[in-house]
């Protein structure tokens, strides 16, 4: 019998997987001479419907709605991205809509201001700041929209800001042309055993949508509502060495002896932030054809979170009561415990999307394009109490963290200039875009967390950025069997209106104003028609968000843990690829590199006299790798499908003169190692089988790499996960589905527990 609670069993199905993958090109080959367009999980994207510029000739990877919905246990969008090469989304339980950001070949997980998402032009990407606070609007997507998913790896395009020096990431989804109809119920589960936690916690989710096109007008219309409660993702700690010795305190039983990341003693005193979250989402979408060459779009979303996170301690007293705050005194040593410090909150969340655009098609000498997007915070409210468990219950003082006026808009005009029609050898675009983001975050008082009205000021953090970009680009076929493409952008950035403040203080920023040029190339090299070789070099300049210029805090009229001079990243990033394309598949390696100056971190400037720690500009940092990606139909028997990738990054802190023990350091969250492997069989036009396993190796949290234990709580750790989906078409309009995720059972950290073994199951009817 196979010991799925190890890792021999996955790691020997890795390696073989692995080697199947990248071994000879020897395989079972399809019928027909036409090359193969859709290969296993990620497709070629030339050709099909999404905005990437794929005249480009870069790396562009894709995925089909039908292999997500085949292939993959998807419950959220960002599911559809688990499978694909060099990314990773920490997503820590089924609905986690605050943390799961996404990372990519040398931006870890705390960088979320270094990718863009967007679904249908509109930007989901959160860039009010950095980090795991800001992840993508995930939520105005649901798997059942999606036509398709494409990323465009590095900032290769002059089409995209900065903030594309990872990746960006582009979901087309569903617009009929007749009438359609699906409904979709998915139930989960997974039982937790962490600590002193051993809980079953589960969910369910139900979709519905419809759509059709009547003449000049076609509409599609999604509900989902999505019922989650996610497991235990913080806990309540205190490091032995904190503890006074005394005999004084209540004396608990309960407390778990465990090592910190700093292989330090501390005590695991309690379970915090078990999240339950309803969300609900609804989107609206409407096409207009003016005519067979100029269509008119307009979007509207809806997603709104009602959350409630709960906490459990631990510790228990003499007579068996539970223990939430006080001094305490646990084997011979007094510590104080927080009324926060084992707590909850509760969230009331309504956001809103508005996006609209005009585009011709004429494929012709000309195209254009205007498109404008909206994302309102209509309503965003956090409240938590002062009082400790349980008794905060019942109500009592507390405080309301309220967003609301939060958001962002675009605005886009965009033109293709084809000089020498369609088949030319010049396509040039070009476009004027300007972006903006306003924060607004005010935390009050009130005497009643639970229903009671603002009292007074507690803080404030406020301000806006703007950037304003004109680009331009020119893709040149100057040869048969060459291809280049030369741009360039120039942006505008701006940053006004900053102001911090705490109950009797208001600090208002100065305005800052930055221009800088971003230019662009690629080129690449048909060497034989089934083999090309690509080659691409881009600037990249991330400017500093509104979050990490003006969110901090006043100390005696002095603005402390914030700095509203920072300096933007600015990043050269090239690649060089080889791909090979077979009768069944493809073959791609790929050279990276990234060079840095500047990174947006958070650390502690030992430079200075006291000390200190808010967001700071790393001098440099510096990652190479390589990434092999393979996929193939039909490996040695027909219906069976393969792809797998390997990524190698060596990124390293080469200079940061305001924390030198960093330097020579790993990256925070880049590990050297990643794989990906997803295995599909197709015995008959009924039955799919998916086994899909995923591989990240060492990875740390600080930029010393001073946590060295990643196996705890805020660690950050290696994992070997293994997935499992089986497909069943039950009649012509009824499909049913059941799968795991984390097979394996594996206990792996993002700082945060991500998911254990999750059972999920679906049924699916489609008109």
């Amino acid at each position: 019998m196979f010991d799925l609670s190890g890792k021999k069993f996955v790691k020997r199905a890795l390696h073989v997987m692995l080697a199947s993958a990248f071994a000879s090109p020897a395989l079972a080959q399809k019928s027909g001479d036409e090359p193969v367009k859709t290969l296993g999980t990620v497709t070629v994207s030339s050709g099909q419907p999404t905005s990437l510029p794929t005249q480009i000739p870069t790396t562009i990877e894709g995925i089909t709605g039908k292999q997500i919905e085949e292939t993959i246990n998807a419950v959220d969008s960002e599911d559809a991205l688990k499978y694909f090469p060099s990314l990773n989304v920490r997503k820590r339980y089924i609905g986690d809509y605050d943390h799961a950001v996404l990372a990519s070949r040398a931006s870890g997980t705390g960088n979320s201001a270094r990718s863009l998402v967007y679904a249908d032009g509109i930007l989901l990407s959160n860039l009010l700041g950095n980090g795991a606070f800001y992840t993508p609007r995930w939520g105005l997507v649901t798997p059942e929209e999606i036509e398709r998913v494409d990323v465009l790896y590095g900032p290769f395009s002059a089409a995209y800001p900065g903030n594309s020096v990872g990746a960006v990431v582009d979901y087309v989804t569903r617009m009929p042309t007749q009438l359609e109809a699906h409904v979709k119920a998915t139930g989960f589960t997974q039982n937790f055993k962490l600590y002193g936690t051993d809980s079953s916690y589960s969910g369910n989710q139900l979709s519905a949508s419809l759509g059709n096109r009547n003449g000049p007008w076609s509409w599609w219309f999604n509900a989902n509502r999505l019922d989650s409660d996610g497991h235990p993702i913080a806990f309540a700690n205190k490091l032995v060495s904190s503890g006074v010795v005394s005999s004084t305190g209540t004396r608990v039983t309960g407390a778990i002896h465990d090592k910190n990341p700093k292989n330090e003693d501390w005590l695991i005193l309690g379970a915090t932030n078990q999240v339950h979250t309803v969300q609900d989402h609804a989107k609206l979408k409407l096409a207009y054809d003016f005519s067979p060459t100029v269509r008119a779009s307009y979007t509207f979303g809806l997603w709104q979170n009602d959350v409630t996170r709960t906490s459990t301690t631990y510790l228990r007293d003499a007579n068996g009561n539970r223990v939430y705050s006080g001094n305490i005194n646990v084997d011979g040593r007094r510590y104080t415990l927080a009324n926060t410090d084992i707590s909850t909150s509760q969230g009331d969340l309504q956001h809103f999307i508005h996006g609209l655009s005009v585009k011709s098609n004429t494929r012709g000498e000309w195209d254009w394009e205007v498109a404008a997007s909206i994302y309102d915070y209509h309503k965003d409210e956090v409240r938590s109490p002062l009082g400790a468990l349980p008794s905060a219950n019942s109500g009592g003082a507390g405080r309301i963290t309220d967003m609301s006026g939060t958001g962002w808009n675009t605005l886009a005009l965009r033109g293709t200039w084809r000089p020498e029609g369609l088949g030319g050898a010049h396509l040039v675009d070009f476009g004027l875009q300007h972006d903006s983001y306003k924060l607004e975050t005010l935390v009050s008082n009130t005497s009643d967390w639970l229903s009671g009205g603002p009292t007074s000021r507690f803080s404030a953090f406020n301000g806006q950025t703007e950037l304003t970009s004109l680009y331009a680009q020119d893709t040149w076929r100057f040869a048969q069997d060459w291809r280049t493409t030369l741009g360039g952008r120039l942006e505008r950035w701006r940053a006004h209106d900053g102001q911090v403040a705490n109950a009797s203080s208001v600090i208002n920023m100065g305005e800052r104003n930055e221009t800088a040029f971003s230019p662009k190339a690629a080129i690449a090299y048909q060497v034989q028609p089934q083999w090309a070789i690509k080659g691409s070099l881009g600037r990249a300049v991330r400017n500093p968000t509104v979050a990490e210029l003006y969110q901090g805090s006043i100390a005696t009229n002095v603005v402390v843990n914030n700095d509203p001079n920072l300096k933007a990243e600015k990043s050269w990033t090239s690649e060089l690829s080889s791909e090979h394309e077979l009768s069944n598949g493809l073959l791609r390696a790929t050279l990276f590199h990234e060079d840095t100056r500047d990174a947006l971190y958070s650390q502690t400037n030992v430079s200075v006299t006291p000390n200190v720690t808010n967001i700071q500009n790393v001098d440099h940092i510096r990652t190479t790798g390589l990434e092999l990606a393979g996929q193939f139909n039909d490996v040695m028997l027909r219906g069976l499908d393969l792809s797998s990738s390997l990524t190698f990054a060596d990124s390293t802190i080469v200079k940061n003169d305001k924390f030198p023990d960093s330097v020579g350091k790993w990256q925070p969250r880049v590990p050297r190692w990643r794989a990906n492997m997803l295995v599909s069989y197709r015995p008959d036009d009924r039955w799919t089988h998916t086994l899909g396993i995923r591989y990240s190796g060492t990875q740390y949290n600080n930029l010393d790499n001073s946590d060295v234990n990643g196996e705890t709580y805020t660690g950050s750790s290696s994992y070997l996960v293994a997935d499992w989906r089986m497909r069943y078409k039950l009649a012509k309009q009824w499909t049913a589905s059941a799968g795991v995720d984390n097979l394996n059972n594996e206990k792996y950290w993002a700082f945060h527990p991500y998911t254990q073994r999750t059972f999920v199951a679906e049924i699916k009817f489609d008109l």
